[in-house]
């Protein structure tokens, strides 16, 4: 049974996957501010 990849040409999978990385961005940023900022502030104390 061929697979018809051109149906995930769709505008809507795009934007899936820019919902997806934006959230794992902003993840990464609030992790990086949360945890590892603070972090290297009292090591350096």
């Amino acid at each position: 049974m061929p697979v018809d990849l051109s149906e995930f040409g769709h505008p809507s999978w795009i934007t899936a996957a820019g919902t997806g990385v934006g959230y794992l961005l902003i993840l990464a940023v609030l992790t990086l501010a949360l945890f590892v900022v603070p972090w290297l502030v009292f090591a350096s104390l």
